[in-house]
This record gives C-alpha cells, sequence and structure tokens, in this order.
C-alpha cells in the first residue's frame, strides 16, 4: 500500500472513531436528533450520512461491495438508537479499511469509476475529498451537541495522536 493511500485509510479511519465517539457523548438518543434553529440536520442524521456516503463511494464503487445507499433515508430516518448507529460507524469503518487495504497503489492516479455528478477526478483526489467531507461534517456534530448540550466534552476528533 503506497503512502498516500495508507495515509488516507488512516485519517478516514481515525474521523470515523472520531465521529462514534462523538455521537457517544450526547446525553441521550433523542439529543442526538435535535436541530437548533437554522440548522438542517442532526447529528444522528450527519452519521447516517457519512456512512452511507462512504460505504457508497468507497465500498460500493470501489470495493464492489454491493451497497445500495438510500440517501435520503440518511436525512429522512429519526429516532435511530445510539447502539443502531454506532454499529453502523462499526460497518462503515471495516468497509474504508479492508477496501483500501487492498486497492492497489496506482488506482489513486487512475480516474474515479463513478464520477460523481459527471465530475472526472483522479481516485486519490476523490478519497481526500470523502475525508475532508467526513470532517466537515464531523465538526458541525461536535458544535451541534455542544450547543445543545452545553458541554465541552471532546470525542476527540481531528487528533494527530489518532494517526499514529
Amino acid at each position: 500500500m503506497s503512502d498516500a493511500l495508507s495515509g488516507l485509510r488512516r485519517v478516514l479511519i481515525r474521523d470515523l472513531e472520531a465521529l462514534g465517539r462523538e455521537i457517544a457523548l450526547f446525553p441521550d438518543d433523542a439529543t442526538v436528533w435535535r436541530t437548533l434553529p437554522g440548522v438542517t440536520n442532526s447529528a444522528g442524521n450527519l452519521a447516517l450520512h457519512l456512512c452511507g456516503n462512504l460505504q457508497h463511494f468507497v465500498g460500493a464503487v470501489l470495493g464492489k461491495t454491493g451497497y445500495v445507499r438510500d440517501r435520503d433515508a440518511e436525512f429522512t430516518r429519526k429516532n435511530v438508537p445510539g447502539p443502531e448507529i454506532a454499529r453502523e460507524i462499526g460497518k462503515t469503518i471495516a468497509v474504508v479499511s479492508a477496501t483500501l487495504g487492498r486497492l492497489a497503489p496506482g488506482a489513486l492516479s487512475d480516474m474515479y469509476p463513478a464520477a460523481p455528478n459527471n465530475i472526472q477526478v483522479p481516485t486519490g483526489l476523490f478519497l481526500f475529498h470523502l475525508a475532508v467531507h467526513l470532517t466537515y461534517h464531523l465538526g458541525q456534530a461536535n458544535y451541534l451537541r455542544r450547543a445543545l448540550t452545553g458541554s465541552a466534552a471532546s470525542g476527540g476528533g481531528v487528533s494527530i495522536a489518532g494517526l499514529a
């Protein structure tokens, strides 16, 4: 595995693990599904969206897992219990780890095979985009939890130590 591929894999797994810790920091399942005025998505919907996104773009497209995405459900499902969200995050970690673990290093320079919105980009750049997308929504979930609960506790997101 190339250094770039290994690095992308480590960042995605680190931030998925942080997402799991973030969801676990909510005081109860009901709060995971709350939002604030002007905020569209709950932390629960962000977690479901991130899992669906990665299981589709990494698992189904690159890993040929057979996963079938229901993007609308990622945003419309509500009141999914915390343990079920945790299982979904765990499944996503396993899919990302296995798929990127067996991807040929040269694949990073190949064009991503499922051109989202008909935009052709190399697979490595698209994986980098997916990592940034994950981290963006992880930060939203963290900020929303802090605003809803008043807790400054950290889920340890984006920790450099998580890359060791």
